[in-house]
């Protein structure tokens, strides 16, 4: 199993992800690697860690998240790994649960997320984001 982090998903990769069916309420997975060092575009904060800028991003889009009809369920720290193999392991596991597509993505285009968004960049590394169902196919 190939695994690649991203921080920006490609425009295919949302036109997939947002043509999907409409099946209501899901669940994304976080898996979040920060970086050690948070870099910004206009190199702001030289000092500050990927984590902390990502708590920066995490603090402003948990408002969001609700305001969207969401809610955040769980996140922490990644501890260990009993099955599987990965290169690196993550830092970090959130789960969020949004009513549907659409509220996601009226919550990922609105101005407040794109003003909060530059803290996410500057602290991740990558990423991985499962979206999820409770039905099983």
């Amino acid at each position: 199993m190939q695994v690649v982090n991203q921080v920006i998903p490609t425009a295919a990769q949302i036109e997939e992800f947002f043509a999907a069916e409409e099946a209501g309420p899901f669940v994304m997975v976080n898996l979040l690697t920060f970086k050690e060092q948070a870099v910004y575009p206009d190199g702001r904060e030289p000092g500050l860690t990927g984590a902390a800028a990502y708590a920066r991003y995490a603090a402003g889009v948990s408002k969001l998240i609700e305001k969207h009809g969401g809610r955040s369920i769980f996140a922490g720290a990644v501890t260990g790994l009993l099955l599987g193999d990965v290169e690196n392991n993550w830092d970090m596991v959130a789960l969020v649960e949004y009513p549907s597509l659409e509220a996601f993505r009226d919550m990922m285009t609105s101005p407040e997320y794109q003003e909060i968004a530059v803290h996410r960049s500057a602290g991740l590394a990558g990423q991985l984001n499962i979206r999820t169902s409770a039905k099983l196919s």
